[in-house]
């Protein structure tokens, strides 16, 4: 019987680390094996987890002594809250590990986008030297636009003025009076970001409000020179009404690291579309942000369970 159950990867450090305090299951193998992660849940107090685990009603049901969820990384719409809060089962987050790690994948991928001089290999080893074809575009002086304003993407802003890049933000949740308004420019609609930003990248979680929040008819407001990013949730952009947009050539290029099923499905609606360049949700890890966000779960889990158990954290 394990302490806690860790059942997607994790830094090998950080789970050595929680061995030493208790019994560990660390078993990466357990996201792609449900029934035997359910198979796990007697006695276990804390249940560590990334995106692709989901943490809901009928796992829940199978973990009666569960007092904690360790999520590696921000976002929940994996992890069934109402119920955990319910169980009175603390669900905790990683927040600030990966800000570095998204926001330089989407400066990476608006200087490639932009530039547009990066699919050319193909064509180049059979002999064609499509020069004239590739003259893209620099980043510096186009606009940035974030939707979304949360610590990420000021992350983001921030590196893009670096780049003397124009940076705007929508966030209907964040006050016009916040102070982190002070180097952007504030949009007051979703609608008006679209139409001016040469560059835009999202940063919101998924919802009932942000499915298919870039749909066919917010790509209709785009410029046919702009570039999409997104490296948030999976579902907030309609893939097939982008798909459209890039095929017909009202969007000059895409860079997706999340999709609304994941892995993708055989024939999905992406294979063949040009200028789209897709990641496996690896926007948020590398070596160094791994390392910070699994000690950042493994002092979470453990704070709680020492709490709980009487015993002082060390």
């Amino acid at each position: 019987m394990s302490d806690i159950v860790i059942s997607e990867f994790m830094d090998e450090a950080a789970v050595e680390a929680l061995g030493r305090d208790f019994t560990v299951l660390f078993d990466p193998t357990l996201v792609e094996a449900r029934e035997r992660l359910l198979d796990q849940g007697e006695g276990v107090r804390g249940l560590i987890v990334r995106n692709r685990t989901q943490v809901d009603e009928a796992l829940l049901s199978r973990f009666p002594d569960l007092e904690v969820v360790g999520r590696l990384g921000v976002g929940l719409d994996n992890i069934d809250l109402e119920t955990c809060a319910a169980r009175g089962i603390e669900v905790k987050p990683a927040f600030g590990g990966n800000g570095s790690s998204v926001a330089e994948y989407v400066i990476g991928g608006a200087l490639m986008l932009r530039r547009g001089a990066y699919f050319s290999s193909a064509a180049m080893l059979a002999g064609v030297w499509p020069r004239q074809a590739l003259i893209g575009r620099e980043v510096s002086g186009s606009v940035l636009g974030l939707v979304g304003f949360g610590a990420i993407a000021r992350e983001t802003a921030r590196r893009a003025r670096a780049l003397d890049m124009q940076v705007m933000a929508f966030d209907p949740h964040l006050p016009a009076e916040d102070a982190a308004w002070a180097d952007v420019e504030r949009r007051d609609s979703l609608e008006s970001l679209l139409e001016e930003a040469d560059v835009i990248s999202l940063h919101v979680p998924l919802t009932e409000a942000t499915h298919h929040l870039i749909d066919a008819t917010r790509l209709q407001r785009v410029k046919s020179s702009a570039v999409l990013i997104n490296a948030a949730r999976g579902g907030t952009v309609d893939e097939a009404a982008l798909a459209d947009a890039l095929r017909e050539g009202r969007l000059a290029g895409a860079m997706l690291d999340v999709f609304e099923q994941e892995p993708l499905p055989a024939g999905s609606i992406l294979v063949g579309v040009p200028n789209l360049i897709l990641t496996p949700h690896i926007a948020g890890v590398t070596e160094e942000s791994n390392a910070r966000i699994s000690q950042m779960t493994a002092d979470n889990v453990r704070a709680v369970l020492g709490q709980k158990s009487g015993r002082a954290e060390t």
